[in-house]
């Protein structure tokens, strides 16, 4: 063979291993060896046909609560359209590949570094309804239900403001942070205080808001917006913070418990792929549907999910919990079969043991039992939740 032969099939090589699509590798497609030139040769390059890809959606099984279903949400996403580090759409399907429902996306209005100066991601810079514009066609293709939202955020405390119309109007009043949460409310929106240990950031301008070192307190600006019923909701678990005394406050002024990831970064670098303690809000819903999500928020059906903790009022605790769980009993024995993907750490006298998802557990039990204890399942503040045994 002439070195002018060897050469040119050494070329042709070259070409086709450096224009060789990987997609493959990445369990997209199979590679599928095809001639190239000259069989006899020994010379292939490698083409690819389209199979379905191995790593599916993450399934959460939660059955119907009685008369509502259990829908899994996130209601305070970020991205690239305030301080986050991915576009909305992207968004869209880490939900989808965590098994969620419905999410919110709820950039912050008054804090948007990626835009304007020299990075300009759209015209529509001064628009703040552009990260939902640009996600609600992704979220309809994939049949994620998508929340219009935003988060005020002062150097006092953040709140996030869901369901809204429009955010444009609660952005044009963003000097007076009373104006902008009355303004969402006037839309109807769903208006929760965002992780209440947030310190002040400007303690030497700021006339009110937590200071470093100071124990969590329910602030008499929160109770007076609170009071005119603007507020409907508190984050009792965000990101990866359990604020035990939210649910206490939860409880005795009726509002909302939410637990919301705050992500910035992707979902992998944040938690990983997949991962099972990822927060997330539960929420008893009438049906899937947007309209239903907000119907539940306002009736403060929703429970925290999160770190293998359950946290919320105790009627939906154990409204919940008796849906997950098959309580059987026999003479001296306890038989409890979990149904749900949401674990268990129950507690019958003196015996605690662990009820895992989808697992099934048999305990010893006296005559004189009269109660069973869930003791990850948080009603109130560090109150577990108690079932009645008949």
């Amino acid at each position: 063979m002439s070195d002018r032969r060897q050469f040119l099939k050494q070329l042709a090589l070259f070409g086709a291993v450096a224009a060789s699509p990987v997609s493959f590798v990445l369990g997209q497609t199979e590679p599928q060896t095809v001639p190239l030139v000259d069989p006899s040769d020994g010379l292939f390059a490698v083409s690819h046909r389209h199979i379905t890809r191995t790593k599916t959606p993450r399934q959460i099984t939660i059955p119907d609560a009685g008369e509502f279903k259990v829908l899994k949400g996130d209601f305070h996403i970020h991205t690239l359209f305030s301080d986050g580090l991915v576009m909305p759409k992207d968004r869209v399907a880490e939900a989808v590949d965590n098994g969620l429902d419905v999410i919110a996306i709820t950039d912050h209005i008054e804090y948007r570094p990626n835009l304007g100066g020299s990075i300009k991601l759209l015209d529509r810079n001064d628009d703040h309804n552009i990260a939902y514009d640009i996600a609600k066609p992704e979220a309809d293709k994939q049949n994620l239900i998508l929340v219009r939202g935003t988060e005020i955020t002062k150097s006092e405390w953040h709140f996030n403001a869901l369901f809204a119309n429009d955010i444009n109007p609660i952005a044009a009043v963003v000097d007076d942070w009373r104006a902008m949460i009355a303004t969402a409310a006037d839309q109807g929106a769903f208006v929760h205080w965002n992780h209440p240990n947030w310190v002040d950031r400007t303690p030497d301008t700021a006339p009110f808001g937590l200071k470093s070192g100071e124990p969590l307190r329910f602030f008499d600006e929160i109770e007076e917006v609170r009071a005119k019923g603007q507020l409907h909701g508190i984050e009792v678990f965000n990101g990866s913070t359990y604020y035990p005394v939210v649910s206490q406050w939860c409880e005795e002024r009726n509002l909302a418990m939410n637990c919301n990831s705050d992500i910035h970064a992707s979902e992998w670098n944040q938690y990983g792929h997949q991962n099972p303690l990822r927060p997330m809000t539960l929420i008893l819903a009438k049906e899937r549907s947007h309209d239903a999500v907000r119907e539940a928020f306002f009736a403060k059906r929703t429970i925290a999910f999160a770190a293998g903790m359950v946290i919320g009022q105790r009627e939906w605790l154990e409204k919940l919990f008796r849906a997950c769980v098959t309580l059987t009993t026999k003479p001296g024995l306890l038989e409890l079969a979990n149904n749900s993907d949401i674990p268990c750490l129950v507690q019958a006298g003196g015996t605690v043991r662990e009820l895992p998802a989808q697992g099934q557990l048999t305990m010893y039990r006296s005559d004189s039992l009269k109660k069973l204890t869930v003791s990850n399942w948080l009603a109130c503040t560090n109150q577990p939740l108690e079932i009645a045994l008949g």
